[in-house]
């Protein structure tokens, strides 16, 4: 899955409730990685930073706005260590 499949999916869980969304996917040797934050919580919780902390895990980098962000990296091998990353950072 690409970056834009994932941001689709992201943007239509975004539109049904308040939260977070954190996807990431893997397509042609590289991984996506996606994160959107309801405008009500962004003073809380900004996507850009999350992205920050899990791309390196991927070997990668990202960012993006409070309430959407990207990354993305070249290491398909720890995709679901990412994701995992990213339930930590939330859980702080």
């Amino acid at each position: 899955m690409d970056g834009d499949y994932l941001q689709a999916v992201a943007d239509a869980l975004k539109g049904q409730f308040q939260g977070v969304v954190v996807l990431g996917g893997s397509a042609h040797s590289a991984v996506a990685l996606v994160a959107t934050v309801s405008p009500a919580l962004t003073k809380q919780v900004q996507a850009g930073k999350i992205i920050q902390a899990i791309a390196p895990v991927v070997g990668g980098k990202g960012g993006g706005r409070p309430d959407n962000a990207r990354g993305g990296g070249k290491d398909v091998s720890k995709l679901t260590e990412a994701l995992t990353a990213a339930k930590a950072f939330l859980a702080k």
